[in-house]
């Protein structure tokens, strides 16, 4: 009862939080294992695994008819915080747009041929092991 004498309402159940983080991550590690196993028998498949995680967490979802409360509230305080992760990149942009119109085909020329240079290095001392370990590398 509370102070007015009236019945209070049940309290809710508590959110169970660590039991929804491992129901989306053990989803997609069953999408990530299962793409794996696959693509062990097609190597020619390129699917990503966290899509199929999705899939698998739809399907569950539908199985429980809905999701709980706890899953609710995981899911909703990652999504309302994803935009984050773009804020920086964002402010570099504005920050630095005086430099990027400046030196910008500058910098993205650098960016090319450095990514271009580093993977020819890369393909050089794979075949340099290669070679040094005795194997056929095509």
């Amino acid at each position: 009862m509370n102070d007015a004498g009236e019945p209070s309402a049940p309290s809710p159940a508590p959110l169970n939080l660590p039991r929804a983080i491992l129901a989306l991550l053990l989803c997609q590690l069953a999408g990530e294992t299962s793409i794996l196993a696959v693509r062990s028998i097609y190597p020619e498949i390129a699917f990503p695994g966290p899509v199929v995680g999705m899939a698998l967490m739809f399907v569950l979802l539908v199985w429980r008819k809905g999701l709980d409360a706890g899953l609710d509230a995981t899911s909703g305080a990652i999504l309302r915080n994803l935009s984050l992760l773009f804020v920086p990149a964002a402010v570099g942009i504005v920050q630095y747009g005086p430099v990027l119109r400046q030196f910008g085909v500058t910098l993205a020329l650098a960016l090319i041929a450095s990514t271009v240079l580093t993977l020819l290095v890369t393909v050089g001392v794979f075949l340099l092991v290669t070679r040094l370990q005795g194997g056929d590398a095509e």
